[in-house]
C-alpha cells in the first residue's frame, strides 16, 4: 500500500472547480500582464470580501516572491523588518529578505506569535539607543496568520500590534500564505475586512490553499506604495499570461470556495488531534488550524515515518524531534481513517 501523505498542504495540484474554469478558459485571447477581465473580476470579488472598495489588489505567484517584494517596496535602504524567530522570512526563505539588502529583526515568540509588548521594546530601545544612527531602524513588522506553528492571533492582539504601528508610522505586513485555514477554523476571529482594516498590505495565499500557484497582495489603502506594479516587474514576479492567476482567485471567491477548502483541512486535522490525544500522544504545539505538531522519540518517529511522509520541523535535546502533520483542502476521510489506524 502506498506511503500516506502527510507533508504539506501543497502537495496537490489544484481544486477540481480551478481546473474546469482553466480548460473552459485556455483558448481565449486576452490582455496580459494582470489587465484581463479575469483579473479584473477576481479584484473585485477580494475587494468585495475584504470590504475594501478602493484596494490595491496584485497577483504573484508564490510566498517567498511576496514577501521579498512587498518588503523591498515599503523599506527604505536603512530600515529591516521585524519578525517572530520562528517567521519564515527569518527560517524558511534562504536569506530572501537579506539578499534584497535588509536585515530580518527578530523577536522572541509565544508559539509563533509576536507579541506588542515585544514589539513595542524592540522600538523603544531603538529610538532611546545614542548610537541609532549607526543601527538598522525597525521600519516594519511582519507577521503571519496561521503562524509557522499553526498558532492563530486574536483580535485584541492584532489591535494592540496595529496600533503600535501606526503610533509609531510603520507599516504592518500580515503573511496570509495559509490563511485559508485561519478563516475556515472554528476558533478564529479575525476575518479578512478585521485584516484589511488592522494591516497596511497582507496577502492571501492560494498556493497552498487549492490554487496551482498564487498569492493575491491587497493594499487596503491605495497607492501606499507608488508604482507597485513596476516594482512587481523588476522584480521578476510579474506574470505575463497573469489570466491563470486571476482565474484561480476569481473561482477561490466564487461561493466560499477558498473558506470551504480552509475548513476541510481543519475538520480533518481535528480528527487527527483527536485520536493523537486518545493513543497518548505528545502535541509540541497547540495549534487549533491545519497543521499538528508532534513530539516524538527517535524510534517512534522512525517507526511513523516508514508508513507517513511528515515534514520535519525542529529537534528538541537528543532523541525527541518535532514532525508536522499537515492536512490540506484536498485531504481525503479514507487517508485520515489510514492514519489513525496507524497510530
Amino acid at each position: 500500500m502506498a506511503k500516506l501523505c502527510f507533508g504539506s498542504d501543497y502537495m496537490e495540484g489544484a481544486h477540481q472547480e480551478i481546473l474546469a474554469r482553466l480548460v473552459e478558459t485556455n483558448m481565449m485571447q486576452t490582455a496580459g500582464y494582470g489587465g484581463d477581465d479575469f483579473c479584473a473580476a477576481a479584484r473585485e470579488r477580494i475587494r468585495t470580501a475584504c470590504r475594501t472598495p478602493h484596494a490595491e489588489v496584485h497577483f504573484l505567484t508564490g510566498g517567498t516572491q511576496v514577501n521579498r517584494t512587498v518588503i523591498t517596496a515599503l523599506l527604505r535602504p536603512y530600515e529591516g523588518v521585524i519578525a517572530a524567530e520562528t517567521a519564515h522570512i527569518a527560517v524558511h526563505e534562504a536569506g530572501a529578505i537579506e539578499c534584497g539588502g535588509h536585515q530580518v529583526i527578530t523577536l522572541p515568540h509565544e508559539d509563533g506569535r509576536l507579541t506588542a509588548h515585544a514589539i513595542e521594546r524592540c522600538l523603544r530601545a531603538y529610538h532611546e539607543d545614542a548610537n541609532r544612527d549607526h543601527m538598522v531602524r525597525p521600519g516594519m513588522v511582519y507577521l503571519s496568520h496561521p503562524t509557522e506553528y499553526g498558532t492563530l492571533y486574536t483580535m485584541n492582539e492584532l489591535e494592540a500590534i496595529s496600533a503600535i504601528c501606526r503610533a509609531n508610522r510603520i507599516p504592518l505586513f500580515l503573511d496570509g500564505a495559509r490563511l485559508a485555514y485561519a478563516l475556515g477554523c472554528p476558533s478564529n476571529e479575525l476575518t479578512l475586512p478585521a485584516i484589511a482594516h488592522l494591516t497596511d498590505v497582507f496577502y492571501i495565499g492560494g498556493t497552498k490553499c487549492g490554487a496551482l500557484f498564487g498569492e493575491a497582495v491587497v493594499f487596503p489603502r491605495a497607492d501606499t506604495v507608488p508604482h507597485f506594479f513596476t516594482i512587481v516587474k523588476q522584480n521578476g514576479a510579474l506574470l505575463a499570461k497573469g489570466r491563470i492567476l486571476g482565474i484561480q482567485f476569481d473561482t477561490l471567491f466564487t461561493g466560499g470556495l477558498y473558506e470551504r477548502g480552509g475548513a476541510h483541512a481543519v475538520a480533518a486535522a481535528d480528527r487527527i488531534r483527536t485520536a493523537l490525544a486518545e493513543k497518548g500522544y505528545t502535541l509540541a504545539v497547540d495549534s487549533p488550524t491545519n497543521q499538528i505538531f508532534l513530539l516524538l522519540h527517535a524510534e517512534a518517529c522512525a517507526q511513523l515515518s516508514a508508513a507517513v511522509e511528515m515534514g520535519f520541523w525542529e529537534r528538541r535535546g537528543t532523541d525527541e524531534m518535532v514532525m508536522r502533520i499537515a492536512t490540506s483542502w484536498a485531504t481525503r476521510d479514507e487517508d485520515v481513517d489510514r492514519l489513525i489506524a496507524l497510530l
